[in-house]
């Protein structure tokens, strides 16, 4: 299968790029960033921006997976702007789709679309836009309802995925796990917004493989929505606690007021993704951190310096 990876150069783009490829699928990356992490990945990337569109780009692929996104929440918090961008960037690239006759795409949601709301976890259809928290959270509902429309209105073949709080490997240092890590490494204090905050950490190879189901069982899944995650809330106190521990650090932990547009609580009920993807997550909270340690202290010197 011939594939285009927005985003290729990120987090979850730069592994899911290694895993397609290992697969046997051609796939060609766009990324407005090189790779930093493989260079023979960046000779298989596209430079662009999609705030550009895409004219010029062959069109002759089999599916698209739309990775690319401004995904740190509280900076989309501080300028809206970016949140455009992603509005922006779903609509150029469905387009793109649409004019290429492309049927088959990807998108990657997030677990933000579900804003706050006391539940013990949450559904697919869980979702209420009143709750909207940020602006992050409303371009990715936007982008869900840009992907059903293209369907019902152009017969472009979809699979959302709603990701929560992914860490592991390839990631930089100003999201949550690697900036904890580095950190306590140097035995700096560290600060945690939202002492009683609960998330769901996914981690990275869980996160892919749950795409890869979605490619593989594309035919019997289609046109519905997912949500990829371990499937169990964390606090962000016992995830710290951990890093510490592991890392062996004597960093002092100061717990702050939670800031807005975050979401306080979320745990993903994921006997959806399960059942119909065979989605199996394999890693709990210990060992997932465990093994993002051990990458970051082996290579702590390009990310850290």
């Amino acid at each position: 299968m011939k594939i285009l990876l927005t985003g290729s150069s990120g987090t979850i783009g730069t592994r899911v790029f290694e895993k397609l490829l290992e697969k046997g699928h051609k796939v060609v990356g766009f990324d407005r960033k090189p790779n930093i992490w493989h260079s023979n990945l960046d000779k298989l990337t596209i430079k662009g921006d999609l705030l550009d569109g895409l004219d010029g780009l062959p069109g002759d692929f089999d599916l698209i997976i739309h990775l690319a996104a401004n995904a740190r929440v509280y900076n989309l918090v501080l300028d809206p702007d970016l949140a455009f961008e992603n509005v922006s960037s779903i609509y150029n690239i469905l387009e793109f789709a649409r004019k290429q006759n492309i049927k088959k795409f990807i998108f990657s949601s997030s677990r933000e679309v579900y804003g706050n709301k006391n539940l013990p976890s949450f559904k697919e259809e869980d979702v209420d836009i009143h709750l909207s928290e940020s602006s992050y959270g409303a371009s990715k509902l936007f982008g869900e309802a840009m992907v059903y429309s293209y369907k019902r209105c152009y017969g472009i073949e979809y699979v959302v995925f709603r990701f929560s709080n992914v860490y592991g490997m390839y990631d930089l240092t100003d999201r949550f796990v690697p900036l904890l890590i580095g950190k306590m490494m140097r035995g700096e204090e560290v600060d945690i917004y939202g002492a009683d905050k609960v998330l769901d950490f996914t981690y990275i190879d869980d996160c892919v493989n749950g795409i890869i189901k979605g490619i593989e069982n594309f035919p019997k899944i289609k046109d519905n929505t997912y949500n990829i995650a371990y499937g169990k809330g964390e606090s962000l106190f016992k995830t710290a606690e951990l890093l510490k521990e592991l890392l062996k650090s004597s960093s002092r932990i100061n717990f702050k007021s939670n800031r807005p547009g975050e979401v306080i609580r979320y745990s993903a009920d994921i006997s959806k993704s399960k059942e119909l993807l065979g989605y199996k997550p394999e890693y709990p909270l210990e060992k997932g951190m465990e093994l993002a340690v051990e990458w970051y202290l082996e290579n702590k010197e390009k990310i850290y310096g």
